[in-house]
C-alpha cells in the first residue's frame, strides 16, 4: 500500500484525477471536538493508518488551532513512532488541498516514505496561492500597505491577492485589469468562489497565467478565517502532470537521514525533524544522486512533459 496521505479537514480533500490516484485520510481526531473523540479513539485511528500503509504524511494548516497540532504530535508521541510525519504547511487552504493531492499522486510512485514527506516543501514553492478579496482591512498574513486598507473601505472595490510563493497584492482597476506575478510553467487553475463573483479569475487571472485547464473546488471552511473576510474566490495555480512532478522530486538529490536513516531530500527530515548535517560532516556514502540536477519545467502553453522514469504502480 502507498504511504498515507492525511489532512485535518474533509475540505482539503480533491477529487482524484484518475483511478490511480488514492484518496486522503481524513483525521477525525483533528475534526472532532476532543470530548467527542477520546484520545483512544484518536490512537486507534492513527495506528490503523501505520497498519495498512506503513507510514503516514499528514499536512496540517499553520492557521489551524493550537489544539489540533498539540493532539497530532501527543498521537505521535505516544504510539512512539517515527513512521508518522505533521507537517505545518503556511499555504493557504486551497493550496494545501492542492499539495495533498499531488501527495497523493506521487505516494503511487517509486519514491520512499523519506523522500515522499520531504517532497511537501519543494513542491509548495511551486503552487501559486491566492485569493480575490472585496476587502483587505483585516488582513494579515500578506503585507498590505496603509493605502490598500484605505482603499479596502470604498464599495465595490476588490484586490488580487496572492500568498505563496511569493506575496503581491494589486487593486483590480475598473477595467479589470491587474498584473499578478504567475507561474512561468504550465499549471491548472483551481478556483472556489465565496461571497463574490469568480469571473475575473475564471478569464483575465486565467488568460494571464496560461493556464492549460480551469477546474472549480469547494471553498474550505477555513478559506475565510485565513483570508479575513467571507467576500473572496480563493485560488491556486499548480503542476497537474504527475510525470512534472515525477521528474521535480527525482532531480533532487537525495540523503539518508543520520538520525532515522530515512531517505530525505532538502535540509531536514521530515519524520524525525532532524537537520542534514553540513556538507563535511556527512559520510560520503549518504548522498546519492538520481536523475541530473537542472531539470527544468516546461513553459506555460506548451505540451506534455516527458514520461517519468518509473511509471506509477498499476499505471498502464
Amino acid at each position: 500500500m502507498p504511504t498515507a496521505i492525511a489532512v485535518t479537514g474533509p475540505d482539503l480533500v480533491l477529487p482524484s484525477p484518475d483511478r490511480h490516484t488514492p484518496s486522503a485520510a481524513v483525521l477525525q481526531c483533528a475534526v472532532r471536538p476532543p470530548g467527542a473523540y477520546s484520545l483512544d479513539q484518536s490512537l486507534t485511528e492513527m495506528d490503523t493508518l501505520i497498519e495498512h500503509h506503513g507510514y503516514v504524511v499528514v499536512l496540517c494548516p499553520a492557521s489551524a488551532p493550537a489544539a489540533v497540532t498539540h493532539r497530532l504530535h501527543a498521537i505521535r508521541s505516544l504510539l512512539e513512532s517515527d513512521r508518522i510525519a505533521v507537517l505545518r504547511s503556511d499555504l493557504p487552504p486551497l493550496g494545501i488541498a492542492v499539495l495533498a493531492l499531488q501527495l497523493r499522486q506521487l505516494s503511487i510512485c517509486d519514491f520512499s516514505p523519506g523522500v515522499l514527506a520531504s517532497a511537501a516543501r519543494l513542491l509548495s514553492h511551486y503552487i501559486y496561492a491566492g485569493a480575490l478579496l472585496g476587502s483587505v482591512a483585516k488582513l494579515d498574513r500578506v503585507p498590505v500597505t496603509l493605502q490598500s486598507h484605505a482603499k479596502s473601505w470604498l464599495p465595490g472595490t476588490q484586490f488580487a491577492v496572492l500568498a505563496t510563493p511569493r506575496p503581491g497584492l494589486v487593486k483590480i482597476t475598473g477595467d479589470g485589469e491587474a498584473h499578478l506575478q504567475g507561474p512561468g510553467f504550465g499549471t491548472k487553475l483551481l478556483y472556489a468562489p465565496g461571497r463574490i463573483a469568480a469571473d475575473w479569475v475564471t478569464t483575465t487571472l486565467a488568460a494571464a497565467w496560461h493556464t492549460q485547464g480551469i477546474e472549480e473546488a469547494r471553498l474550505p471552511a477555513e478559506s475565510a478565517r485565513w483570508w479575513a473576510t467571507g467576500k473572496l474566490v480563493e485560488f491556486a495555480a499548480a503542476i497537474p502532470d504527475i510525470s512534472v512532478l515525477y521528474q521535480l522530486v527525482s532531480s533532487v538529490r537525495r540523503e539518508d537521514c543520520h538520525w532515522c536513516g530515512l531517505e530525505l531530500i532538502g535540509d531536514r527530515c521530515a519524520f524525525c525533524a532532524a537537520p542534514l548535517p553540513p556538507p563535511g560532516e556527512r559520510p560520503a556514502q549518504q548522498a546519492r544522486a538520481l536523475t541530473p540536477p537542472g531539470h527544468r519545467l516546461r513553459p506555460a502553453g506548451s505540451g506534455q512533459g516527458r514520461a517519468p522514469t518509473a511509471l506509477p504502480r498499476g499505471a498502464t
